[in-house]
Parts: C-alpha cells; structure tokens; sequence
C-alpha cells in the first residue's frame, strides 16, 4: 500500500472525478504527515480543507485518498523510510519519482483520475516523468497554497497529474474553476523556443526534437543567459526556506526524521543571510532572462529529465532541468513522448510558458499529444 498514507471514504453523493491529494495538502478530519513520522506523531485531523481544494469539493470530486511521498517534500526520487516507496508501474526496478509520488503512481495505476502534488524543485514534473504521465506545475502564487505543508514558501505550487493532457484539463478545472472552458479556447503554439543543456543523453534529445518534428512545431534554438547562476540560487533559496519550515521537527523528533531527509534539512541551516541576498539578485536577473526570451518565442521545449527514471537505490532523480523554472516562477508541463525504439520508457518533453501561460501549455501539449500518439499510456 505504498501509494497511501491514507485512503479515503468516498461519499456516495460525490460523482466527480477521482482525485489523490498529496499528503501535504489538507484535507478535512485526516491528518495531513508530509511523509514524516514526526508530523505524524504530533499531527491532528485537519480542521478544514486547503484552499486549493474548493474546486474539488465544489464540483463533487471523490476525493479518494491522501498520497504517499518523499518525505517533506523534500526529494526527488519517491523515497520514504516510514511509507515506503511507491512501485514504479512502468518498471518497478526503477524509481517514481519525488516528490509527489503516491499522486504519479495512483494516476498511472488507474486508481485515481486526477493526483495533485506540489511542485517547490519538479515535483510534480519528476514523477510525472518516470511515471510516463503528464504534470503540470503552475505559476507561482496562481493556485493558493494555504494549509499546504510548506517547504520553501517562496517557490511552492500545488499542480496536477493526469494520464494525458485533458486530464490535466481537469485537474486544473478543480483548482481554478473555469479553466477548462478557458483552455477549450486556446490555441496551441505552433513555435516553439528549443533549449539545449549539456548533460542530456543524446537519445532523450532525439525524442524531444523527434516529438517537436512530429507535431509540425516550427523550432527556433535559443540560449538561456544565467541558466548555470540558476541551480545554486535555487539551492540557498530552497535550502534556507526548507530550515525555517522543517527545524521544529528536527529539533523535537530527529529520529523519527528519515535520515537522509534529516541530513538534508541540518546541512541547510548552514545557509546564511548573505547567502540568499546573493541567490534573491541571482534569482532577478534569471527571472529576466526567461521573460525576455518570451519575447521572441511563445513556448520553450527541452527534456523533462537528462536520461530514464534511474534505478533503485541511486540518490535521487536529477533536476536540473526543472528547478530553474521554479527559481523564475513559470510554469511547466511534461508528458510523456516516445524514446528508443529499444527503449520500454518513454522520455518526457517538457514544454514552459510565461507566467498563467496554463491554458497555452495544454493546448501545445495536447497539440504533440496528439502527434506522438501516447495520449493515456
């Protein structure tokens, strides 16, 4: 039962879609852990709803039960020493993905039609990935995060996964009623921005630009300025925040921490004041750098992840490739697109937009969606 923490009744009155909320999002009378066992010891039946879930409740979601996740929010390959780890349906040698595992694994195991995760460094993106599902993280500050366990409350987002693009539709319609009516409207990109990063294995490049081929999307090869100052603002940003957030519970119940989860959070508190002014000026004139490139294209493409979900037992899930958008706020969506012809996994693309771009992220998703043939995998 890795996928749960908690699973839950549904009323008989609800008809909606099935949803699975992360366990680090509220929910009325269940305890909300974050994966932690110390949260968990202490932790009392939620007095209400998050925010972020008045849609859900509105429409009538059969809200089914509250996900499993690495602990805290704070890792990205879906381990947890007290829930265990979700099983990979794709391949269970491999990892989920973090943080917002449960939600990934429900959705692609048909358990629930909507998951939703938060996403503070690719954590609904990640999953979404090694579990070839489409994600969709959100422009900062869009969907409200109150009574969201917080991990670093200046880059959290509450987002959802779904099996293809129109589920994501959905997903989005819950958080932000009218959404959908707004996306039926869009029209999808026909260019898009292609950004290049060392690191990347050469077969997930081919799929990407395979997959941008294949969909009939005119390509423009940009650079991104600043992409290299990014990964170490976001990393003072993330880590300084993440203590704040985190060292009452180190503080009372280290041992009921993970350790690796703990090390983590205590290896932060090193992070000093001068530290994040630097990452703050670092993270401005990246942020600049992405809203002028939005000048000239109205999309960027580039990979999800460098290489396939790796394997068990390797520390973590490299996000290189997504944190710098939560560093400048944008929004991100990844699905699943075809790899090697050799290859069992699909890769992912990941498509961003600038700030409440969602509805042209769907819409250009759904545009190569279409094209790739992999719509519901």
């Amino acid at each position: 039962m890795a996928t749960w923490i908690t699973k839950l009744d549904v009323p008989a009155s609800a008809t909606g879609p099935r949803v699975a909320v992360k366990d680090a999002i509220d929910v009325a009378g269940v305890p909300t852990t974050a994966g932690c066992a110390a949260l968990a010891d202490v932790a009392e039946p939620a007095a209400a709803d998050a925010a972020c879930l008045a849609g859900a409740r509105a429409a009538g979601a059969r809200l089914v039960g509250k996900a499993n996740l690495h602990e805290l929010c704070f890792g990205t390959s879906g381990a947890n020493d007290w829930y265990g780890m979700p099983v990979n349906p794709l391949d269970p040698a491999r990892v989920p993905g973090g943080s917002s595992s449960g939600s990934a694994v429900a959705v692609a195991t048909d358990e629930a039609d909507v998951g939703l995760g938060t996403d503070t460094g690719g954590s609904v993106r990640i999953p979404a990935a090694c579990c070839g599902i489409v994600g969709l993280k959100t422009t900062f500050g869009r969907v409200p995060v109150g009574g969201v366990w917080p991990l670093a409350p200046s880059l959290d987002t509450v987002g959802p996964l779904a099996r293809d693009v129109a589920g994501v539709v959905v997903g989005m319609d819950l958080l932000e009623p009218g959404f959908a009516r707004v996306a039926g409207t869009t029209a999808a990109a026909t260019t898009v921005g292609r950004v290049r990063i060392g690191g990347v294995e050469s077969f997930i490049d081919e799929a990407i630009d395979d997959a941008l081929a294949q969909a009939g999307m005119d390509v423009i090869e940009v650079e991104l300025d600043g992409l290299a100052d990014a990964y170490p603002a976001f990393v003072s940003i993330i880590a300084a925040e993440a203590w704040a957030s985190n060292r009452e519970l180190i503080d009372r119940s280290p041992e009921r921490v993970g350790e690796q989860v703990r090390e983590r959070v205590l290896r932060s508190a090193a992070v000093g004041e001068a530290d994040v002014a630097d990452a703050r000026a670092q993270q401005a004139a990246w942020s600049q750098v992405v809203r002028d490139v939005f000048a000239r294209v109205p999309v960027l493409a580039l990979p999800t992840l460098a290489t396939l979900p790796p394997e068990i037992g390797v520390d973590g899930v490299a996000n290189m490739l997504v944190l710098p958008f939560n560093l400048s706020g944008n929004p991100a969506i990844a699905l699943p697109v075809p790899a090697h012809p050799s290859s069992r996994l699909p890769a992912s693309l990941q498509l961003v937009g600038p700030h409440d771009a969602e509805a042209l992220l769907c819409a250009t998703a759904a545009r190569v969606e279409a094209a790739v043939g992999l719509a519901g995998a």
